[in-house]
């Protein structure tokens, strides 16, 4: 008779299932968690609110996070998918980075560099005992456990997602393999509509500049323009600006926005903007005769859409000295900079915007220009900001300007523009105008 065997005692046998059943329990806990995790991170491109960049980082956090990771990094492969062209390491201190200040970036050698040769996951339980391991840098922070995975759009690698060391101290386990192979997926996904999104911002500030005009030569007159995209991805806009030379010895000025925020907008400013243009070559008149002409005609063969504008003339006047006379329908005021580096706002009471009711009256306002001095016109996405009221924007633009009015024109445009006091959230349009010195 075979020797008979002793069974485990029933508490023995309890408690082993007690443990498997807490493993179990704690790996769907996990995995309910990383699916939470991955829905925040699609969730957060679907909103369209981060760029590429932000989506990156996002994606190594949620690596750290789901497999209680010291360390975590995401490499990104250059167009050829030979080498790493960008890496993004988190989970490093600050003393850590600062030992590693001065040291390139990894480029895909040793382990990392298997990824890219072998795009298949890889988890190693001893780093430096791995035969392709090609050790640190100096002061880079000592790790032993590796778990990687390859990361593909479009059915081509784009890049690789690394994490290294548990904090608990264990290797990484096939669990842990199976979140990263998951996680790497939903990147993939996240990253294609990231990557779309960014083109589209793209394809879409190309298309409004082109909208634009390319001033042409104001002599005696100095002009410069900025034009800024709003932040969101493929935000078109109806923000335009313009200047001309009209016979009488001025120069016509003007900047407008279109209500709205789709390829509907940028139509319609640019058919409003080229209908300004020629009224204002024809019609030797103030501006808010134009700016009614305008109006009318607008609501007689178009659908308008309402827009703000502030059409201007820099006119001669006695003494060798200039005035503005200008028309504003519903638009911020002109911001006057002197050649002694003074800044003041041209008030006036603003008329309707256009596309409202052609019947209501608009008005012209004059001011003095002296020689040399500039005029800034601009639309409310420069000053516009949710956290404080509009006259809080108006100010700030006006110390900027003060700060930088001894630049050339063109930069310091292009600085009211870079250092704006707005949140971005508008796409924004700035025009100088200087009168001539004589």
């Amino acid at each position: 008779m075979p020797p008979k065997q002793n069974k485990p005692e029933p508490s023995a046998q309890r408690l082993r299932l007690g443990v498997e059943l807490e493993l179990i329990a704690d790996q769907l806990r996990s995995l309910a968690r990383a699916q939470d995790r991955l829905h925040e991170l699609y969730e957060a491109v679907l909103g369209r609110d981060v760029d590429l960049s932000v989506v990156l980082q996002l994606i190594v956090d949620t690596a750290m996070e789901l497999v209680n990771a010291r360390y975590g990094a995401l490499g990104v492969l250059d167009e050829n998918g030979e080498y790493l062209d960008r890496f993004i390491p988190v989970g490093l201190t600050e003393q850590e980075r600062a030992d590693l200040a001065g040291v390139e970036f990894p480029h895909g050698r040793g382990l990392l560099g298997r990824l890219i040769t072998h795009p298949e996951p890889l988890r190693v339980a001893d780093i430096s005992a791995h035969p392709a391991s090609a050790g640190f840098p100096p002061g880079h922070p000592p790790m032993r456990t590796l778990l990687g995975a390859a990361i593909s759009t479009r059915g081509k690698v784009y890049g690789d997602l690394y994490v290294a060391d548990r904090r608990d101290g264990r290797p990484f386990d096939a669990h842990d393999e199976a979140l990263i192979i998951a996680l790497a997926g939903a990147a993939s996904l996240a990253i294609d509509d990231a990557r779309l999104y960014e083109q589209i911002r793209l394809d879409a500030e190309q298309f409004q500049q082109l909208l634009l005009p390319c001033l042409p030569d104001l002599w005696p007159f100095a002009a410069a323009a900025a034009y800024r995209p709003a932040t969101t991805p493929g935000h078109l806009g109806g923000d335009w600006y313009d200047a001309l030379l009209v016979p009488d010895r001025a120069c016509a000025a003007v900047v407008g926005d279109v209500v709205g925020d789709d390829i509907h907008a940028a139509a319609a400013m640019a058919q409003i903007r080229n209908m300004l243009r020629a009224l204002l070559y024809d019609q030797r008149t103030a501006p808010s005769a134009v700016l009614a002409h305008l109006d009318r005609a607008l609501a007689a063969i178009t659908d308008q859409p309402v827009t703000t504008a502030c059409l201007a003339r820099m006119e001669p006047a006695q003494g060798g000295a200039w005035r503005l006379r200008w028309s504003t329908a519903g638009h911020p005021p002109p911001l006057l900079l002197t050649p002694d580096h003074r800044a003041r706002y041209l008030h006036a009471d603003p008329d309707l915007p256009l596309g409202v009711d052609i019947a209501q009256p608009r008005n012209d306002h004059t001011h003095s220009v002296p020689a040399g001095a500039t005029v800034i016109f601009f639309t409310d996405g420069l000053v516009e900001h949710p956290a404080h009221p509009i006259d809080t924007g108006l100010e700030r633009l006006a110390v900027l300007a003060t700060r930088d009015a001894s630049l050339p024109l063109r930069d310091l445009v292009e600085g009211l523009a870079d250092r704006h006091p707005s949140d971005g959230h508008d796409d924004m349009a700035i025009l100088a105008l200087r009168a001539p010195h004589s």
